[in-house]
């Protein structure tokens, strides 16, 4: 057994790693002094958040200086995610930090054009280096979640291990003796990525050979996968169990009963056996309103990420609140037990309309919306802006002062047009904000991802709301995720096919095994639609 030494300053889902390498029979310490650097027989740097966050974090705790004598004594390391970009100089994240500069040039900024920015998903690699690393790698998918990337340059190109497209050509991976980095999350990439961290930590050997590439026969750019999400919608029941619950329109009761479609920890583990690309807990039971020590939804994080290694969201609650001792917390409080707790993403729905409701009547920017405060921690991909909308039909665009469009489906007298009202509190009170404008201002606050439903098409089996979807997704230029009204494979295919949107979410047809995972993706294969 060896004892792996993790480099923890605060910021993140790094419980994942822990538990990636205990599964994988070995021990881990924490860094909690400048010393424990140096005295590290393996290293691992997992880091998640802001670019100057996480470099002036090393800097207050002494660890730069260590942490340097470390890398280029040679010794084993392992970088993820921001892990990987502070090895460079510096970061269009934060003009004017200094990274560790380790690695000759910058992290800039993904170019949005036709993209979505962050990139979040399964993407593939390109091997530059033959690396103990990747022993028995059969060219699956990593998860990917960022907004900047390094490129390949001449000054680095020594230290590149795997490149990746998303747009142009990106770094996904270095490695130079024993260090290595990778911007995805190998913690968060199933079992290729398990093997990556069982490679590093078991291999008597690590360093790469080089070799050099068919200049005739190019490599093929790699491909992002459209996200297929399962969504567990978790309450606690007439007798106080916690359950999995479905709702029709949001009504989650059957004569009588709260609907119990199974245990949230064994769904969960359940759906990473079949292959969901991500899985979504949202938290519809009043128990969020409790002090945080008291939520049970903390210990059903914390078992999922034991056994459960693709990316976890969290929603429910994400927002200021006192408890019952008259102790405040702010919704950053809320998202770091969250965090520390197993989850890679929060969820943020009520508070997001109350939000982007002041917003819009000021126009300024506070920093200390829920929204702001967890972005400006955690980065962008952290934040996920949950939108519940229903149509509200008019005659004309004319006869409201929201973004409306023409539908294919009139209104109950034959109105040809509709726009889509957010509302708050389950969907039992609408405001007068409408889905674009939330998804909009969501994004200028700095949202990294929008998780759309729709009140009028949940538990219907109907298919998704392809107008709402392509409304919003036209105008942001985060990712969007579809969700609302799946009931057949080819309702996965028709969103796909008829919008840019990066992932689809179902819940009742996968609990119910009405629709498994598998025969979506093989349907979306056949399609030549790209899944992992």
């Amino acid at each position: 057994m060896a004892i792996i030494t993790l480099l923890d300053y605060g910021a993140g889902n790094v419980r994942s790693v822990r538990n990636a390498i205990r599964k994988l029979g070995h021990q881990v310490i924490d860094v909690e002094r400048s010393d424990d650097i140096l005295a590290a027989d393996r290293l691992v740097f997992p880091g998640v958040g802001s670019f100057g966050t996480a470099m002036s974090r090393l800097e207050r705790d002494g660890y730069v200086a260590p942490l340097l004598e470390y890398l280029r004594a040679d010794r084993p390391f392992l970088g993820i995610c921001l892990g990987m970009q502070t090895l460079f100089e510096g970061s269009d994240e934060c003009f004017g930090v200094r990274g560790l500069g380790l690695i000759p040039g910058m992290v800039r900024r993904f170019e949005p054009s036709h993209l979505s920015v962050p990139q979040i998903g399964w993407n593939g690699v390109n091997m530059h280096k033959k690396s103990p690393l990747f022993n028995g790698y059969g060219g699956q998918k990593f998860y990917f979640v960022h907004s900047f990337r390094a490129v390949v340059s001449e000054i680095n190109r020594h230290w590149v291990l795997t490149t990746t497209n998303y747009g142009d050509e990106f770094i996904s991976g270095v490695q130079k003796g024993r260090v290595a980095a990778f911007q995805f999350h190998p913690e968060k990439s199933g079992d290729a990525g398990l093997r990556i961290i069982r490679n590093f930590i078991e291999a008597d050997e690590l360093s790469p050979s080089v070799y050099e590439t068919d200049r005739q026969n190019p490599v093929e750019p790699t491909q992002i996968a459209k996200r297929i999400i399962a969504c567990l919608d978790v309450r606690t029941n007439d007798n106080g169990d916690l359950v999995v619950t479905k709702g029709d329109q949001y009504d989650v009761r059957e004569q009588g009963e709260v609907r119990n479609l199974g245990k949230p920890v064994e769904l969960a583990g359940r759906y990473y056996e079949e292959g969901a690309d991500e899985i979504t807990f949202l938290n519809i039971t009043a128990f969020r309103d409790f002090p945080m020590k008291d939520q049970p939804m903390l210990e059903v994080l914390r078992r999922t990420s034991e056994n459960v290694y693709v990316p976890l969201t969290i929603g429910g609650g994400i927002r200021e609140f006192t408890d019952s001792e008259g102790r405040q917390y702010s919704a950053l409080d809320v998202a770091s037990e969250y965090f520390r707790s197993g989850a890679d993403k929060v969820s943020i729905g009520s508070d997001a309309v109350y939000v982007v409701e002041e917003y819009l009547k000021s126009g300024v920017k506070t920093g200390t919306s829920s929204i702001e405060q967890i972005a400006n921690v955690y980065g962008n991909q952290a934040v996920v802006i949950s939108v519940d909308p229903r149509r509200v039909y008019v005659k004309s665009p004319s006869d409201t002062s929201h973004v409306s469009t023409r539908t294919a489906f009139p209104g109950p007298d034959g109105e040809e047009y509709c726009w889509y009202q957010c509302t708050v509190r389950g969907g039992r009170e609408g405001r007068d904000v409408d889905a674009v404008q939330l998804a909009k201002a969501c994004e200028e606050l700095g949202a990294g991802e929008i998780l759309l439903n729709c009140i009028d098409r949940d538990g219907t089996n109907s298919g998704f709301d392809i107008e709402l979807i392509r409304l919003v997704s036209e105008a942001v230029s985060i990712p969007v995720i579809a969700s609302s009204g799946a009931g057949r494979v080819e309702h996965f295919s028709e969103v796909f096919e008829k919008t840019d949107v990066e992932a689809a979410l179902a819940a009742g047809i996968f609990h119910r095994r009405e629709v498994p995972i598998s025969h979506v993706k093989k349907h979306l294969n056949e399609r030549g639609i790209v899944t992992r």
